[in-house]
């Protein structure tokens, strides 16, 4: 590979804190490194989750992420957090995803070496999951974070084949553990209801994910957030199956229920092919703009970096 050549990485943490702004503002300014742009990022307090996405150089991503995983550790104790998202660590999952001139491959080994920092500094153990994984048992996030902390935290002390890749034996009394892997580009996408009875949104998510003979590449599961029954869904390969067909079988299904989607949400960013202009899944999306959520079109214009008193001060105002 030329001298010349810029390699790009993206890496999307998902942070075990969506209601406090000051906490998520202090994780976001310690993920302000040089050459890291930021994307994308968004608080959801019924999930209690906040998703950040960045992109740059891989060293440079690589400490970005690290530095937001130590922080959150300092600042996030599972012992006292609740959502409708599973989680296992403060700093729950942080995958690194290849965007330009740089190989899955590479991307996996970012992720090793991120583990091993984030051990020696903060004492948080690590998983390795997808293209990552150490193990094939660990491929898959939901066989990794099986338990959520609570249980992990009791597994990991009798079953050594749970215990951590890196660090431990034992999770971190308060931070857990993190999922740290190496993906391929996923849309992270949730449909409204117009009813409030999760037992549906459960019984749609079980109809349509591949684990359960469903749609290829699609991982799902319902919750109850903001009053209504939501579907929640990781589209993995938007390319076998397309947001608008994720769409159109939860519609489908939906319809047995007498319930019909009426809101949609993405949570993090798209890329520019998986857009349908005109579809009814994206006429469901409140105040979509492209120049925002779409991905190709964030590299070219990022986000400004907020500073944590603009942050704090949002807090204090909510």
């Amino acid at each position: 590979m030329g001298n010349n050549v810029e390699q790009i990485v993206e890496c999307v943490p998902n942070f075990s804190e969506g209601r406090d702004r000051a906490k998520v503002g202090a994780i976001l300014a310690a993920m302000h490194v040089a050459g890291v742009s930021l994307l994308d990022w968004s608080l959801d307090a019924d999930h209690n989750r906040s998703v950040i996405t960045i992109a740059g150089p891989p060293a440079a991503v690589r400490e970005a992420a690290v530095n937001g995983a130590v922080a959150a550790s300092r600042l996030i104790d599972l012992t006292a957090q609740q959502g409708v998202h599973p989680r296992m660590g403060a700093a729950d999952v942080i995958p690194f995803v290849p965007i330009a001139n740089i190989s899955l491959e590479q991307c996996a080994l970012l992720a090793r070496q991120a583990g091993m920092e984030l051990w020696s500094r903060a004492r948080v153990p690590s998983y390795f999951y997808e293209a990552a994984a150490a193990r094939p048992d660990r491929a898959k996030l939901e066989d990794v974070r099986r338990g959520q902390f609570e249980g992990l935290r009791e597994d990991v002390k009798r079953d050594s084949s749970r215990q951590p890749d890196v660090g431990g034996p034992e999770l971190h009394p308060t931070a857990g553990a993190s999922a740290i892997g190496a993906r391929r580009l996923l849309i992270a996408y949730n449909i409204f209801l117009d009813t409030a009875v999760v037992a549906t949104a459960r019984a749609i998510a079980r109809e349509i994910r591949a684990s359960a003979g469903g749609l290829a590449g699609v991982k799902a599961m319902g919750v109850l957030a903001h009053g209504c029954a939501q579907i929640s869904m990781n589209i993995t390969d938007f390319r076998t199956t397309s947001v608008g067909a994720a769409f159109r079988s939860v519609k489908q299904q939906a319809a047995k229920y007498k319930a019909k989607p009426v809101r949609g949400e993405l949570v993090g960013l798209l890329p520019e092919l998986a857009l349908e202009p005109g579809s009814e899944w994206m006429e469901q999306l409140e105040g979509f703009k492209a120049e925002e959520r779409v991905l190709e079109r964030r590299l070219e214009n990022p986000l400004p970096w907020p500073q944590l008193t603009e942050m704090v001060g949002a807090a204090s105002n909510a």
